[in-house]
């Protein structure tokens, strides 16, 4: 039972935290990424201007993808042969991605807010099904 449990939140809080790892490796290695996700943070803390660049975009989406996938593989390991623990960790993903996308949503265009939220549950389920079908 405790696994089944832990294993959604370790998908959950592990994708939070690749995600972070991926945005300071990527924005040391690309600056300009880092200056546009400067500029970003700074437009939703203090309300200012703000223009979304259609590669820095493209990049969250792919990394979004990727790291969606390593949060569902992350829930199936800890639940061991709980098969939904993927399914609920992508759904609290996309919870977050919602709450992201109403937080944003003045400064990205809407097919980038339809296309990283609406990956993410997918996404978190496919990490599952590759972990459960190698086991």
């Amino acid at each position: 039972m405790l696994r089944t449990v832990l294993g959604p939140i370790v998908g959950f809080i592990g994708w939070i935290v690749v995600w972070f790892v991926s945005e300071k490796g990527l924005s040391a290695i690309w600056p300009a990424f880092g200056v546009h996700q400067k500029a970003f943070e700074e437009a939703i803390k203090s309300g200012g201007q703000f223009t979304a660049n259609t590669s820095m975009l493209l990049t969250h989406i792919v990394v979004g993808s990727i790291i969606s996938v390593l949060a569902g593989a992350m829930a199936a390991l800890t639940a061991g042969e709980n098969s939904r623990a993927p399914l609920f960790a992508g759904t609290l993903l996309l919870l977050m991605g919602i709450a992201k996308a109403v937080m944003s949503w003045q400064y990205v265009p809407i097919w980038y807010h339809v296309v990283f939220t609406a990956m993410l549950l997918p996404m978190a389920i496919l990490g599952g099904k590759l972990i459960t079908t190698n086991q």
